[in-house]
């Protein structure tokens, strides 16, 4: 009588990628997952929430949690931001820890470390991957003596090299993770790829294309809430009823900026930027709903909201 070969056994949780701002957790989130989920910028700071992307394998199914870069906040926004990702650590299975091979490890990476090692202290919590990520913009020796500095930072359970721009390594990077979740049943349906509702991937994709050629102080005074999301005829007449999807979809967003001078910037002259940045958005949310959108931009002032709690409240912070 021949023996079979039992089954893998399935495994599935969440999966914490976290690092310092601008070192490439979101770009490595879109790569995994196959999709844009998360938005990017060379801007700091551009993740403000803990965005879900999911990945569905044979064996296995990944939740990936794309933190706002941990950093010493000046902010209430800022500890916000942070409390954020010390929650999210507490709650996950697997943490990836991004640190950039075109960046020596300094001062941001150890304040990381220092909260990674008490969250998982005597090995209780969660497993931990180093990502050493934009291994293409390095000689590989360079990458060599990274992976080296690395080891030495915490006692990792893994150390994957990878370029998300390229996709150099991630499908190695997808295998490492999934075999340091638990075993665990599939927690969410084959074609689902985010949690996130159009509505707030709408707002992020307007950000996204705000944030797009301004100074560097301003992104962290941008955020951008949806007023209305309406289905209208797309012959423009008002009183006739439209089926869901067979419309043409208007949006009505506002863009928030701290001060006066920031209004300007972000309208430009002439409205020039604000049109750019409308062209700019509504390319990428046609592309993510698929239909024809309308998209009606507003830039607001509320004044120092990052520091104001009950802005911070209302801007679904």
């Amino acid at each position: 009588m021949s023996e079979t070969t039992p089954a893998a056994e399935h495994r599935s949780g969440f999966v914490a990628i976290v690092g310092r701002p601008n070192v490439g957790k979101s770009t490595l989130t879109n790569a995994l997952v196959g999709e844009k989920v998360a938005i990017t910028s060379s801007k700091p700071q551009t993740t403000r929430r803990a965005i879900r992307g999911i990945v569905t394998l044979p064996e296995a199914q990944i939740v990936l949690v794309d933190t706002p870069g941990v950093h010493r906040p000046r902010t209430l926004l800022g500890e916000r931001l942070n409390d954020l990702v010390r929650e999210t650590l507490t709650e996950v299975d697997v943490v990836g820890f991004c640190l950039p091979a075109d960046q020596k490890i300094g001062p941001g990476d150890r304040y990381i470390a220092q909260d990674l090692a008490e969250i998982t202290g005597g090995r209780r919590g969660p497993r931990l991957v180093a990502i050493v990520t934009k291994c293409d913009l390095v000689p590989r020796d360079r990458v060599g003596e990274h992976l080296l500095d690395v080891s030495q930072l915490l006692d990792f359970d893994d150390i994957v090299p990878i370029s998300a721009v390229t996709g150099r390594q991630v499908d190695v990077l997808t295998e490492v993770i999934a075999k340091n979740l638990p075993v665990g049943p599939q927690l969410y349906p084959d074609d689902q790829i985010t949690e996130e509702t159009d509505e707030s991937l709408i707002a992020e994709l307007i950000r996204e294309a705000a944030l797009e050629g301004v100074r560097d102080e301003l992104p962290h005074s941008l955020a951008v809430t949806i007023e209305e999301i309406a289905e209208t005829d797309p012959d423009g007449d008002p009183f006739k009823e439209v089926a869901p999807g067979e419309g043409r979809l208007v949006v009505r967003a506002s863009i928030f900026v701290e001060r006066d001078s920031q209004k300007g910037i972000v309208i430009g002259r002439a409205g020039s930027h604000l049109k750019e940045v409308g062209t700019r958005a509504r390319r990428e949310i046609q592309r993510h709903l698929g239909r024809p959108v309308f998209l009606d931009l507003r830039v607001k002032v509320a004044k120092d909201w990052q520091r104001d709690p009950k802005q911070l409240g209302r801007l679904g912070f």
